[in-house]
């Protein structure tokens, strides 16, 4: 097998326009670096990503202990911690509820604002004792006076609710947090629950999460589970679905199982505000500024709690383009966070040695960094070039069982789903493509690596034109090149159906199964056929 490739085999003779002379010249140069240089490389490349499969594999396995640990013996957070409800005093009436901030930061939300600020109003709280404020950075006027109207209704009805707006965006999401927690009237708040444009609290969420806070003075963020109210919208979101919900129902759960600490997921979570302040508040140096200031609270002693039954619903990006955009940001800011801080964390004297380990490597290190480049590198890079070069040989445990292993452990979230769990796989080999680049953007602390793009809600926009599909109204096809075509996946189905080609006839692991199912999958999201499609009026 060591002698298949060649000149001919490369460019076989019958191809218009190609020569006999041409072909043996390519052969004998592909003869003269293949052993010197190619195929040392080549294993050394499989060596480091066997390397870090088992890694993962280490991570993963060790996550499933101990949530199977926690479903089995551990209590329920109201038995580890202090925890009871906060009832109305008629000696000192409302007084018994801390004051609590809602913060809705907001940016051109025109499909979404109502909801958001809906379900602010309708919490259980005392009216007198809640304070809702919406953070807009709209840049669109016409939005802009669509939210400031929704508030002043609200107010109308008694609800202390503040509209405020800044002369910039400056620092983003972080910049409007941060700038909010300035007013003279959040000085008497306690804590502050962060909602996006998209999240839905039920009425009985602060009276669920605020106990916790109350009575446990070393815990400073509560937060709550994710749950998507389109996730069956489109192939796509069911995709999404299926990755958060190991998120949540494994990753949240051990950190805070074990650590009390995990990453705080930018929204539906409660946060004591003196934690926040002796943190350093909110910082923009990364897109990440949730996790820059979770790992920072973590660093002074806070201890955080997850509560997997306190649910908020939420919307799943379900266009192609602003889901690229979302995995960008959360792939890049991790990774340029964990390039900033390493060094603060090394140094750190307030927590133990093994939480330290644990934030470094297994946080930051295996699940932001090695888990989305040995998913790219291995299976879409390595193991097809293997197949050029058959002198390289890759384990069948490195090659199959480990990585089924992995993928039956990140199934656990979404029962529902795991029939879906192959095109999963397939799916989450191509973004693995934008998270790599991502993450290289992010350590090398590139020119994208502070890019911010708000992910698009769409609200019941689509439900809006299905209903109106039948009126006579005609919609304008916008074909945008740049949205629709996406060369760099075309690059790679085409590399893939060559190595899937190759191995079909001179091959001898029959890996051409796998990676023609992976070429369809690279020229399904590389035509643009992913997600939803809404047609321009």
């Amino acid at each position: 097998m060591g002698d298949v490739i060649s000149g001919k085999n490369l460019i076989p003779e019958s191809f218009p326009g190609a020569s006999v002379d041409l072909a043996a010249q390519i052969g004998l140069l592909w003869d003269l670096i293949k052993a010197p240089l190619i195929v040392p490389l080549l294993r050394l490349a499989v060596y480091v990503c066997l390397a870090m499969t088992v890694m993962l594999f280490l991570e993963r396995l060790y996550m499933g202990i101990v949530i199977v640990l926690v479903k089995l013996f551990w209590k329920k957070p109201e038995k580890r911690y202090n925890w009871e409800p906060i009832r109305d005093d008629l000696e000192i009436g409302n007084s018994a509820f801390p004051l609590v901030l809602i913060q809705i930061p907001m940016f051109n939300e025109k499909e979404v604002y109502k909801i958001s600020i809906g379900a602010a109003c309708n919490l259980s709280w005392p009216s007198d004792r809640l304070v809702i404020q919406v953070l807009d950075d709209s840049t669109d006027f016409v939005i802009k006076d669509m939210i400031e109207k929704e508030c002043q209704r609200w107010a109308s009805k008694g609800v202390n609710i503040k509209y405020q707006i800044r002369e910039s965006r400056g620092g983003y999401k972080a910049g409007a947090l941060k700038e909010g927690l300035k007013h003279d009237y959040v000085k008497d708040c306690e804590y502050v629950t962060i909602f996006d444009a998209d999240f839905r609290p039920e009425p009985d969420f602060l009276r669920r999460a605020i106990p916790f806070l109350e009575f446990n003075p070393q815990i400073a963020l509560v937060q709550a589970r994710w749950r998507f109210v389109n996730s069956d919208e489109c192939l796509l979101t069911r995709m999404q679905e299926m990755s958060l919900d190991y998120h949540f129902t494994v990753e949240q759960e051990v950190g805070s199982a074990t650590h009390a600490f995990f990453g705080f997921n930018g929204t539906g979570g409660v946060w004591r505000i003196a934690a926040i302040n002796e943190a350093g508040g909110w910082k923009d140096r990364t897109t990440v500024e949730d996790m820059d200031l979770a790992v920072r609270a973590g660093l002074k002693g806070w201890k955080f709690l997850y509560l997997g039954d306190l649910q908020v619903k939420s919307e799943l990006p379900s266009t192609f383009k602003a889901f690229r955009y979302q995995q960008h940001r959360w792939s890049c800011g991790p990774a340029n966070l964990f390039r900033k801080m390493v060094m603060e964390i090394v140094r750190n004297k307030k927590v133990t040695l093994w939480k330290k380990l644990y934030v470094i490597y297994s946080f930051f290190f295996v699940r932001k960094i090695i888990a989305h480049m040995v998913t790219f590198f291995f299976f879409c890079v390595v193991l097809p070039l293997t197949i050029l070069v058959p002198e390289v040989d890759v384990p069948i445990w490195g090659a199959i069982y480990i990585p089924c292993v992995i993928t039956t452990l990140n199934s656990v979230g979404t029962p529902r789903s795991i029939h879906l769990l192959f095109y999963w796989i397939l799916f989450e080999n191509v973004m693995s493509l934008h998270r790599t680049k991502a993450t290289f953007i992010g350590l090398l602390d590139a020119k994208r690596s502070n890019e911010w793009v708000v992910t698009e809600k769409l609200g019941d926009a689509l439900k809006n034109n299905k209903s109106n599909a039948k009126a006579p109204k005609k919609f304008k096809f916008n074909f945008n090149f740049g949205d629709r075509i996406h060369l760099t996946e075309l690059g790679f189905a085409a590399f893939l159906f060559f190595t899937g080609c190759y191995d079909f006839m001179y091959g001898k692991h029959n890996y051409f199964i796998y990676i023609f199912l992976q070429t369809i999958t690279f020229l399904i999201v590389g035509f643009g056929y992913v997600g939803t499609i809404v047609p321009s009026s």
